[in-house]
């Protein structure tokens, strides 16, 4: 079929016909961005209540409630009723004030990287979309940023859909990519360019734009004329070198192909998050992913790449535990990688696809605005998710 003759009743190509309406879509959510963030607005950040703040801490609430009575740390928003709110940047504070002032001397509740222990890199991956990668990717990095790690947001994705859900929209905002860090020519810039900050304290972004598309077409091209293309494996790692003392942890949002950005990604990671939906069409799909996969890494670990990772695990996304042919495929995988499953799946949730909506994570958003019943279900699957992978990093660590 030749697209280029499907024309409207207007006379219009396609391509003219998919440009406008490409130019509609992108209008329009900007009018809806701008209703939400107001032009030269700061994107902001709900306040934190007392539990979830000792969550966050690692402390009960009565430890929070206790240090406000004795005029220690900084001094929440207090309700008529008593409810008491804190800001994200004043649980740092909190943090910072239990580590002065912890009785055991050992510094517990800034979890910063300590002397030899080198940058975490996860790289959150699947073959094809829909599995949950973004929401698990942006979720997992702003967990860790609200428990204290400095934490990095890489979207590798040229869709940008971890851009959009910290208030990004790449072809109004004009941001610089990763591309621009990876790329074969001179002008190529330091990652330090191309950072934005977040509304959550503690968490950067790079985002992603169309342009990293170019990175798969330039790569093939440069390994036929140049060291550095067939060394294409090692651009990552160089590039995150000059931040290493910045962070502790970087989460990289790959796309969902296997392509030079995907593998560049995973030459560089120390972990790997490789999301499953649990329906028997997505299993297949992943096992042709995994097949492949391996067969590429193979290839280019005997040209010199160095794929050491400290971990990875296979994560259960958007699970129905009611659905019972999707609960015969969890169980079918942990049968068969009981060691490489994580134990706590990521549940499909209502309040999660609402939060998208608006380009925002449910972290952002208040338990008021949901049903109490939807809200704590999502929220506790989440928590547990990242619970579970912080571990897994600190234990790379040597943490106990």
């Amino acid at each position: 079929m030749n697209f280029a003759n499907i024309s409207d009743d207007a006379g219009k190509l396609f391509h003219e016909i998919i440009l406008q309406q490409g130019e509609l879509i992108s209008e329009k959510l900007n009018l809806l961005r701008i209703e939400h963030y107001p032009p030269n607005a700061t994107r902001s950040l709900r306040q934190f209540a007392l539990g979830e703040v000792a969550y966050f801490l690692g402390v009960t609430p009565s430890n929070v409630k206790k240090l406000h009575l004795e005029g220690k740390g900084p001094t929440p928003t207090t309700t008529s009723s008593g409810r008491r709110t804190y800001t994200a940047e004043q649980m740092l504070e909190l943090r910072q004030y239990l580590d002065r002032h912890g009785r055991s001397g050992v510094k517990k509740y800034v979890p910063h990287r300590r002397p030899g222990e080198p940058l975490q890199v996860i790289s959150v991956v699947n073959f094809k979309g829909g599995s949950g990668k973004t929401t698990t990717a942006a979720h997992l990095a702003q967990y860790l940023a609200l428990t204290g790690h400095r934490a990095l947001a890489i979207d590798l994705d040229p869709q940008a859909s971890l851009s959009a859900l910290h208030g990004i929209q790449p072809e109004l905002d004009k941001n610089p990519s990763l591309y621009d860090c990876l790329k074969y020519t001179a002008d190529r810039v330091p990652i330090s360019h191309v950072i934005r900050p977040t509304n959550f304290p503690g968490l950067d972004i790079v985002p992603a734009n169309l342009e990293l598309q170019e990175y798969e077409y330039d790569t093939p091209m440069a390994a036929q004329k140049t060291v550095e293309g067939k060394q294409f494996f090692l651009r990552l790692s160089g590039v995150l070198k000059e931040v290493d003392d910045r962070y502790d942890v970087v989460v990289v949002d790959c796309p969902p192909q296997l392509g030079y950005l995907t593998l560049t990604a995973l030459t560089a990671s120390t972990s790997v998050i490789i999301t499953i939906h649990p329906q028997m069409l997505d299993v297949m799909s992943m096992s042709q992913f995994l097949l492949m996969l391996g067969g590429i890494l193979g290839s280019i670990v005997g040209h010199g790449a160095d794929v050491r990772l400290k971990w990875f695990r296979y994560l259960v996304t958007r699970y129905e535990p009611m659905d019972g042919p999707q609960a015969q495929m969890v169980g079918f995988m942990q049968a068969m990688f009981p060691k490489f499953m994580l134990a706590s799946p990521m549940l499909k949730s209502t309040a999660i696809a609402d939060a998208g909506i608006t380009n925002q994570s449910l972290y952002e958003l208040d338990r008021s605005q949901f049903t109490r019943e939807t809200y704590d279900r999502a929220i506790g699957s989440l928590n547990s998710v990242n619970e579970e992978i912080r571990s897994l990093m600190h234990d790379a660590w040597g943490r106990r």
